[in-house]
């Protein structure tokens, strides 16, 4: 069974409260009675209320001053206060309880009609306050849960990859047989594809769950970038990652996590440029505070795409059939480089038939913000 909805009334008048009490009293609804301010603050220590209703003259601790001690509470402030009233209408005191925090104004000798259909409105408002809080723990543990399963997923299917690229890989020496071979870098290309995409499924839940952590160092921005271009190259075939730099490249960064975002932007500019062209990346250390990656490539971005091109999963269902990824690419990239206090951004300019991911890196990033 569900407990009911409390209902404060403070009146120093006992008939009041046992009038009122008589007006709103009905199943799910409960009247906590006080005749003081005092009685009342006892009772809000004990009960958690949807509304209270609050005499205005009472001797001792009068509404205003109860309802500016209520306000003053943490636990407390934000509970709607009705102020009960035999006092004329006027501006001033109608200003004073408003200022005091009161939502309304009743005035005695109460409208009873009036005093359920207001009471009924709040109590209407806290039922619906707790739905929603609970539908958010609801969400809030899904979310967890699917945050874990995404680990634990992205977990376990490494050992059983690494069996497989490791069994490609010996296949060639078994045999001279030609199929053998192109089978075998045939699964070796589709179990690095996957691999990236479980690396994806980690970084994304390390970034849900709050688990980023940065490992920070100075190093040495170019020779990162020159590193990850000749992961690119493809044996014989022409460089595919022209690098060009200037100034001082080297930042207080995590290597590790800078390599995976350009990786994913060079992997993003090689797949959607141009092919007969080739991608560029260039390290601009001319300012003193901070350094700038740039990833161009040939080819345009519609404008359209442009807006949520770093929101997560944002290749479309035949992307994801076609074997391109998860859409996580960019969403992951931006995040990482958030982490640094830095910042993505992308612009692509139909007359010059180019598209620039631009990465402005601090010099020296806060340990702090990775959290």
């Amino acid at each position: 069974m569900t407990a009911p909805i409390n209902i404060l009334v403070v009146d120093d008048i006992q008939q009041n409260l046992i009038a009122v009490e008589a007006l709103l009293a009905r199943p799910g609804v409960a009247l906590l009675k006080a005749s003081s301010g005092a009685e009342a603050l006892e009772l809000l220590l004990e009960h958690e209320v949807a509304l209270a209703l609050i005499d205005v003259q009472m001797p001792n601790m009068d509404g205003f001053e109860l309802a500016e001690l209520i306000r003053g509470s943490e636990r407390t402030r934000t509970i709607p206060l009705i102020f009960l009233t035999a006092a004329a209408r006027e501006a001033s005191y109608s200003f004073r309880g408003y200022e005091a925090g009161a939502v309304d104004f009743l005035y005695k000798p109460l409208d009873a009609k009036a005093l359920v259909s207001k009471v009924n409105v709040f109590v209407e408002l806290y039922q619906q306050k707790k739905q929603m809080s609970q539908q958010l723990e609801e969400l809030k543990r899904a979310l967890r849960l699917n945050e874990m399963f995404t680990a634990v997923l992205g977990h376990d299917l490494r050992t059983p990859l690494s069996v497989v690229m490791n069994g490609a890989m010996l296949l060639p020496m078994m045999t001279d047989h030609p199929k053998v071979a192109v089978t075998a870098q045939r699964i070796q290309s589709s179990a690095r594809r996957m691999a990236q995409m479980v690396d994806q499924l980690l970084d994304l839940a390390r970034i849900r769950s709050g688990e980023l952590q940065l490992r920070l160092a100075d190093q040495d921005l170019e020779a990162i970038c020159r590193a990850i271009a000749d992961e690119f190259h493809g044996g014989d075939k022409p460089q595919r990652v022209a690098v060009e730099a200037e100034g001082n490249t080297v930042a207080h960064v995590d290597a590790g996590i800078l390599s995976q975002v350009l990786s994913n932007l060079l992997s993003n500019a090689l797949q959607h440029g141009a092919p007969d062209h080739a991608v560029m990346l260039r390290i601009d250390g001319s300012a003193p505070d901070h350094i700038v990656l740039g990833v161009s490539n040939r080819g345009v971005i519609p404008q359209a795409q442009l807006a949520g091109l770093f929101e997560p999963f944002q290749h479309g269902s035949e992307a994801r059939k076609s074997g391109q990824g998860l859409g996580l690419g960019l969403y992951t990239a931006s995040m990482f480089v958030k982490a640094h206090g830095g910042q993505v951004d992308v612009a692509s300019d139909e007359a010059l038939d180019t598209t620039v991911f631009s990465v402005l890196l601090p010099r020296r990033a806060v340990e702090a913000r990775a959290a």
